[in-house]
């Protein structure tokens, strides 16, 4: 087709099959967590195995982020990508035809090891072809498609559930993921090299022909350790708007498990649009003649001063308040999740972003695994006031960080000969 010949034309085809591919990802890991009654009756499961096959898959899915990261800085996004989205949908289809247990958790193992791919791909495609006055915002909105899947999963899978059986649904989804992937494969191609230069201009570590970091030279790099302490102190605050968001609106709200439906995906719907937004604005101070990475970290201060709002949550009584400090948080929250890998892209060379990517993300996983174990225990002991206030604080911290640890990084050749 001619507009796919056309390189400032095709670069928006695959940034809309990127943002399909996210929300794939998300439909296909959600199914396991809405159907968990059925699926539970189909394998006979109590609540230890459930928690077993969920733990599959969130081990694979934390060791396989710096892996993907790796073969992504050394194979391209494309590749890694396509093999990504078709792993991930065959294990898709593999769960939905699996007759026992053991090969259910297999599948969601498989899914684990596959979903990765596609997030440290993202960021390396967006990155070489799109320059800094349009790289956060149209990353952005390549990660806002996981926003999307979380507010549109439960609608569509409880639709599809009065359909199929549960097992079709599983195939359903797979085979569509796998259009998907033929779809990326066929529109992505690597930006011509003038473009190439042309969006890596502001990245000094890229004016060279020595591309990357060393492995051991990128654990001596302080933005590494930095971005990396901000995943894990920053990254938590959203893991709880995930995962304690519904029971809260519940025991401490008042809301029905029905009106939770009805109403619990607005914090994410604002959170994803407001993301958008304020990456936008950062990718306007650029257009202004701000140095991209100082307008990124510029935003991400701005925004991070809302952050101390939620302390305000348990002093309000009304639903709507608290769906309203929730969105806001959910603003902060994906405005730092969208742009953090930005601040990688525009501080370190391309060939090292999506290894970056992938270790600081993992870190940042760690991080929400370990704040949502000891959420548990402080509920009950230091009381859910000082729980927000210590949520409220973490993004003010991340600030510090930013500012004292993340720089452009050259590698020590580049550094010499310039």
């Amino acid at each position: 087709m001619s507009f796919l010949k056309d390189p400032q034309k095709r670069r928006w085809f695959f940034v809309v099959t990127i943002f399909v591919a996210i929300v794939c990802n998300y439909l296909d890991r959600q199914l396991l967590s809405i159907l968990k009654p059925t699926i539970k009756q189909a394998f006979e499961l109590g609540d230890d195995g459930y928690a077993l096959v969920v733990n599959i898959f969130m081990i694979c899915y934390a060791v396989m982020y710096p892996i993907s990261g790796w073969l992504v800085d050394k194979f391209g996004p494309k590749r890694v990508m396509f093999f990504g989205i078709i792993g991930w949908s065959i294990a898709c289809i593999g769960g939905g035809l699996s007759t026992n247990v053991g090969q259910f958790a297999f599948f969601r193992g498989l899914l684990g090891l596959a979903e990765p791919t596609i997030f440290a791909g993202q960021i390396v495609a967006v990155t070489v072809w799109f320059a800094g006055k349009q790289r956060a915002t149209v990353n952005s909105i390549c990660a806002a498609g996981g926003s999307i899947g979380t507010v549109i999963a439960p609608i569509l899978i409880a639709w599809l559930s009065t359909i199929f059986p549960w097992h079709d649904i599983f195939v359903i989804a797979g085979v569509f993921g796998l259009v998907v992937g033929i779809a990326w494969w066929w529109i992505y191609n690597d930006p011509p090299e003038a473009l190439m230069k042309e969006t890596l201009l502001e990245n000094q570590a890229n004016k060279s022909d020595v591309k990357a970091f060393g492995w051991r030279q990128l654990w001596a790099t302080r933005s590494l350790w930095g971005v990396l302490l901000i995943r894990f102190i920053s990254d938590p605050v959203w893991y709880f708007c995930l995962f304690w968001l519904p029971g809260y609106l519940q025991e401490e709200s008042g809301l029905t498990l029905t009106q939770v439906g009805w109403v619990g995906w607005i914090p994410f719907f604002v959170g994803a649009s407001g993301g958008i937004l304020t990456s936008a604005w950062s990718d306007h101070m650029v257009k202004k003649g701000m140095s991209s990475l100082r307008s990124r970290k510029l935003m991400m201060t701005v925004v991070a001063l809302f952050a101390p709002l939620c302390i305000l949550t348990p002093h309000l009584h009304s639903a709507a308040y608290v769906l309203a400090v929730f969105s806001i948080v959910a603003v902060v929250c994906l405005s730092w999740l969208f742009t953090v890998n930005v601040v990688i892209a525009e501080s370190f060379p391309v060939k090292n972003v999506a290894s970056v990517v992938g270790i600081t993300a993992g870190f940042g996983a760690v991080g929400g695994a370990v704040f949502n174990y000891y959420v548990g225990q402080w509920i009950g002991s230091v009381g859910v006031a000082n729980l927000f206030l210590v949520m409220g604080a973490l993004h003010l911290i991340a600030v510090v960080i930013l500012w004292k640890m993340t720089r452009p990084e050259i590698p020590p050749s580049l550094k010499i000969k310039s």
